[in-house]
């Protein structure tokens, strides 16, 4: 299969699944997207984003996959269930809120399919906000759909060529300890256009930026800020 045709039908498997078994496959086709721009996401939802040449428009679901080579199957479908209850919100819910992102009819659907928000991704954060992941809840609709799912035959089988982790993008294929060719690790550094450089704290590795030239001092070890090299 070509990997263009590859990669989306993918997806779509994945829609297509979770539209049948967690939403009744009352939701309305949308046009599955990869888009890396913000490297920080890991998707996003966007009402009527796309318009066909008779007026009829569209919903998409976008998916980063800088994040594909870092995180696990599961982890990916989280994300595309996510954005599919924003769909389902636009389209069937009664409480759209646009000062509040995820707000509490997006959480209470959220936790109705198996999946707990989440401000920190983790048991205890917050359940609504503007910026919010989520995790598994165990034995919930979500896994149990995901065990139908996840067979040996499927996978999400394409990656981009850097993945982002904390300290910043690295290579997909160094993380998968494949020959890379010499290739750089890092993705290549956009211009400072701000002119800023960064400072450390010799002592305690304490971080600020500035602009050139700044002679700062630490206030807890009493040690001159550092250059960056």
């Amino acid at each position: 299969m070509k990997p263009t045709f590859q990669i989306y039908s993918e997806l779509q498997q994945a829609y297509d699944h979770f539209n049948r078994e967690l939403f009744d496959g009352i939701l309305p086709e949308c046009i599955l997207l990869l888009d890396n721009k913000e490297r920080r996401v890991y998707g996003y939802y966007s009402a009527k984003q796309f318009v066909n040449q008779e007026g009829v428009a569209c919903d998409a679901i976008a998916m980063n996959p800088q994040h594909f080579g870092m995180r696990k199957i599961i982890e990916i479908l989280q994300t595309i269930v996510h954005e599919m209850v924003h769909l389902w919100q636009f389209h069937f819910g009664t409480h759209k809120s646009n000062k509040v992102y995820h707000n509490k009819e997006w959480g209470a659907k959220m936790e109705s399919l198996g999946l707990m928000p989440s401000s920190t991704g983790q048991p205890g954060g917050k359940k609504t906000g503007q910026c919010m992941a989520d995790y598994p809840i165990e034995g919930g609709t979500f896994l149990q759909s995901c065990e139908r799912l996840i067979t040996p035959e499927y996978k999400i089988s394409w990656m981009d060529r850097f993945c982002v982790r904390e300290d910043g993008l690295v290579s997909t294929v160094h993380a998968l300890g494949i020959d890379d060719e010499g290739d750089s690790e890092s993705a290549p550094e956009k211009p400072n256009k701000s002119n800023r450089i960064k400072y450390t704290c010799p002592e305690c590795s304490a971080n600020i930026w500035g602009r050139p030239g700044l002679n700062v001092v630490c206030g807890d070890c009493e040690m001159t800020f550092n250059p960056a090299p």
